[in-house]
């Protein structure tokens, strides 16, 4: 959904005879659309119908669906924070993600997969957004072969077949299901619908896919397995879904390193909304990135505190200096709810007068609606984390 991109033969005009050059054999369409029929879409050519299959029965694979930790719902308004490093490493993708946060818009998740997905996934609940903290390989659709690395974002539209094929053993991924969509925010676009040039990224920063080879699909799983309402169903197909031809459009799955992100610097500290990167239903998606700080004299760079009575907020610590936060490290993940004051430890507001630049790299997600725990995140959390605001004693 970034701009329209071509891969491959596509004929002169979408829903018209279109034939194998050399045997003459008819390809299938698929129109690729959201909204309906109002959004975003992209064409894909087939050398056979996607339609087909072999067999259809419910699945035993797949990660487990979000559900509130016992009790959350009575749980008091407290500064969270929890240690994805605790969480045990193994599996594929598409079994060993890990819900720990939720609401009815986004699923927040870890996964520490160590080995590929031997099958393809269709998320029918949501686009897949994923940071790649660790681990690098190629995302695998009908789209083609879409390579990623340490620190960069992944985003997979809703009902794309994908496969993650990892190049090692050991990766860590940090995972939004956007349940309401995914997008670029409009404000970085101009009428044309071209991201705008004062726009924190621009086209050449995404990184799409490259059409899959004959010998990839030939090769390739002829099994998908599909999530809907949360409930898994198995597919076996005659053939992969890999047997694509050609495709344009502006619906695929694509790749954005977080560094390649802009934000702007002012005279005094600006608010959050600079690092705003990508939209979804009921959430925003931030980057912290490395970045030259305020230039005032007598600014102070250090997020002053505030109180975001409508949002709950979410950071993901990847790595570098936290000036804002004591006790956190790469992979740690802080929940502040909305109704409590946000903002840095004490000291760290005076302490940051005089920086120059930070050095730190985090995922933050604001979200609309409030996030219920499950019971993998509160098997997880950081005792103390709260009362480390707390004055010290008279």
């Amino acid at each position: 959904m970034i701009d329209r991109w071509t891969q491959g033969r596509v004929p002169a005009k979408p829903h018209t005879v279109f034939r194998d050059l050399e045997t003459g054999t008819l390809y299938y369409e698929e129109c690729f659309t959201r909204e309906g029929f109002d959004g975003p879409y992209s064409i894909l050519y087939h050398r056979r119908p996607t339609t087909l299959e072999t067999s259809c029965r419910a699945s035993d694979r797949g990660f487990a669906a979000p559900a509130s930790a016992s009790g959350d719902g009575a749980a008091p308004l407290l500064r969270r924070l929890f240690d994805s490093g605790k969480l045990a490493a193994g599996g594929s993708m598409i079994d060993c993600r890990v819900p720990l946060l939720f609401n009815a818009d986004v699923t927040i998740s870890v996964a520490r997969p160590t080995k590929s997905d031997d099958v393809f996934l269709v998320n029918g609940d949501g686009d897949d957004l994923f940071f790649v903290e660790k681990g690098s390989g190629i995302v695998q659709s009908p789209f083609g072969r879409l390579p990623f690395r340490a620190h960069d974002y992944v985003a997979v539209p809703k009902g794309c077949p994908y496969r993650v094929l990892l190049d090692g053993a050991d990766n860590r991924f940090f995972g939004i299901e956007c349940r309401r969509g995914f997008h670029v925010p409009a404000q970085f676009r101009n009428s044309a619908g071209q991201l705008r040039m004062d726009a924190a990224y621009t086209h050449r920063d995404f990184v799409r896919p490259v059409l899959p080879t004959e010998e990839e699909a030939a090769s390739a799983p002829r099994r998908i397995v599909s999530k809907r309402r949360d409930r898994w169903t198995d597919r076996s197909l005659p053939e992969s879904p890999l047997d694509v031809v050609g495709w344009d459009g502006y619906a695929y799955p694509v790749a954005f390193p977080i560094l390649k992100f802009q934000p702007k610097t002012g005279l005094i500290h600006l608010p959050p909304t600079i690092h705003i990167t990508f939209a979804a239903g009921g959430a925003v998606i931030c980057s912290f990135v490395p970045r030259v700080t305020d230039t005032h004299p007598e600014a102070i760079p250090c997020p002053y505190p505030h109180t975001s009575v409508d949002c709950d907020e979410v950071i993901f610590y990847v790595e570098g200096d936290f000036t804002s936060r004591r006790g956190v490290g790469s992979g740690a993940i802080s929940l502040h709810p909305a109704g409590l004051p946000h903002g840095p430890h004490p000291g760290a507001y005076e302490g940051s007068i005089g920086s120059r630049d930070t050095r730190e790299l985090a995922v933050m997600i604001d979200t609309f609606l409030p996030l219920d725990r499950t019971a993998a995140a509160e098997a997880i959390e950081e005792p103390g984390y709260h009362e480390s605001w707390k004055s010290p004693s008279p």
